[in-house]
């Protein structure tokens, strides 16, 4: 190979290496996107379905066991959802937009899996509730989780 090959096949080389980390961190970027969108979708159906159980609680909905326990179990296979593909890294609040989620969340996985574990335990204790009185002492339990994990893992908004 003479020079000239040479520095062409390593220029053609480079760029080819060039091409492919940026595909790579296209992709990279990408995904934590789409993580941060379908965490939001479960934020939205979470906020739902403790709606729905807070109107039966307040008295703004009637009581209604099927219902009571369909949000409950709802609410707690929304906490039950892997984390490996909703919190991926590189999706944290100043790394993608309209993402809220501080580093803790990878810094304290077991930590922040907790915290999800406490709404998925909060949400069960809610199916049989056996009144709108039931459904509102659990209520508590619910919130508190929620606002537990929003207080260590949610940063603030932009």
């Amino acid at each position: 190979m003479n020079t000239l090959e040479k520095t062409l096949f390593v220029v053609t080389l480079g760029a080819g290496i060039v091409a492919s980390t940026a595909f790579a961190a296209s992709h990279a970027d990408k995904a934590a996107a789409d993580a941060v969108k379908a965490r939001h979708a479960q934020m939205q159906m979470v906020s739902y379905h403790i709606g729905v159980l807070g109107g039966i609680a307040k008295g703004e909905a009637p009581y209604d066991s099927a219902v009571v326990d369909a949000a409950a179990n709802n609410l707690a296979a929304l906490a039950s959802m892997s984390h490996a593909t909703l919190w991926v890294e590189g999706s944290e609040q100043g790394a993608v937009e309209g993402s809220r989620a501080k580093p803790e969340i990878w810094s304290d996985s077991a930590g922040f899996e907790a915290k999800f574990n406490d709404m998925k335990m909060a949400a069960s204790a809610l199916v049989g509730a056996a009144d709108a009185a039931a459904v509102g002492a659990g209520m508590g339990a619910l919130g508190g989780s929620c606002k537990g994990c929003h207080e260590t893992y949610r940063g603030p908004k932009n």
